[in-house]
């Protein structure tokens, strides 16, 4: 006889407004705690000392957030200027002091126009990039800098919202992989300064807007009063840009168990949805045909959520 699993069917996405303090996964296992969820995944870290969006997705959710990796992302940052930190934030050690040039809020926003459109980035050390197995951070703990490559990133807005030295307050739209904290440094080293972050907060992750987030506070008071419900987003809704296939009943019974089955139309990724609507799972469509490459394992007469 099979075991139990543990927690409930729950799957859907639930906007995090994660608080400072915490590790992603912590935040992350703290709301799949209140779901009472089976299984949890994010889709992409925000810093112990960041705050903002984390997109939590619990249960058969969990196949779709490799996608939500790849979205653009959107930052308030508060940058402290003439102050160098060994980790580029508040939690490093004070590594370098200089002096900040008097510049007006135009030479500055003159600056950071500049770095708009496709950038280069070193990464940082202190970061979760892994090398021969492990992150870059664990080595930076122990005194060890490793080679890195330049990476390419894209920014795409970058408006300044504050000056006044030492302070430096400014908003970023810009692609993944971007380094907040790194971009902060550079804007400040082309100013003829130093700098580190002292604030950070993710505003939205596409394709989701900011003002859908939610507290862990507001997440503990929903589940006391029974209405967790009102937070859960459909499995699906981070890849509104998909398209959605529709399958008749035998081709959905297909799918399920994994077999291809016949499509018209041009290639890519889909959603296969059933007649009802319920969401099958993702696949690709190629030659005539969808294949199955993400099945959701979702049954609404006997799942609790979703």
């Amino acid at each position: 006889m099979s075991r139990r699993q543990r927690g409930s069917a729950v799957h859907g996405v639930v906007l995090l407004d994660k608080p400072g303090g915490c590790s992603s996964n912590q935040a992350m296992q703290k709301v799949r705690v209140l779901f009472d969820a089976r299984k949890a995944g994010h889709t992409g870290n925000l810093d112990r000392f960041a705050t903002g969006m984390l997109p939590v997705c619990l249960g058969e959710a969990t196949k779709t957030a490799a996608f939500m990796l790849d979205a653009d992302k959107s930052y308030h940052a508060t940058a402290r200027l003439g102050e160098a930190t060994s980790t580029g934030d508040p939690e490093g050690e004070l590594i370098l002091q200089q002096p900040v040039p008097e510049l007006d809020a135009r030479a500055v926003a003159d600056v950071l126009s500049s770095f708009v459109g496709p950038i280069s980035q070193l990464p940082p050390m202190f970061s979760a990039l892994k090398h021969q197995g492990r992150p870059l951070y664990e080595y930076a703990r122990q005194g060890v800098t490793i080679e890195r490559e330049p990476r390419c990133v894209t920014i795409h807005e970058l408006r300044l919202l504050h000056w006044q030295a030492p302070e430096l307050q400014f908003e970023v739209r810009c692609s993944k992989g971007t380094y907040v904290r790194t971009l902060a440094e550079d804007i400040a080293s082309a100013l003829g300064s130093c700098a580190h972050l002292r604030a950070l907060r993710r505003l939205s992750v596409a394709p989701f807007p900011a003002r859908a987030m939610v507290t862990l506070d507001a997440l503990a008071e929903a589940a006391a009063a029974g209405s967790l419900q009102n937070y859960l987003l459909p499995t699906d809704a981070g890849l509104p840009g998909m398209p959605v296939v529709r399958l008749d009943e035998a081709q959905a019974g297909a799918f399920r168990r994994g077999q291809a089955v016949a499509c018209e139309g041009a290639g890519g990724w889909v959603r296969a949805h059933d007649g009802q609507g319920l969401l099958l799972g993702l696949g690709e469509v190629g030659e005539g045909q969808l294949q199955p490459r993400r099945v959701m394992q979702i049954n609404p007469q006997e799942d609790t959520w979703g």
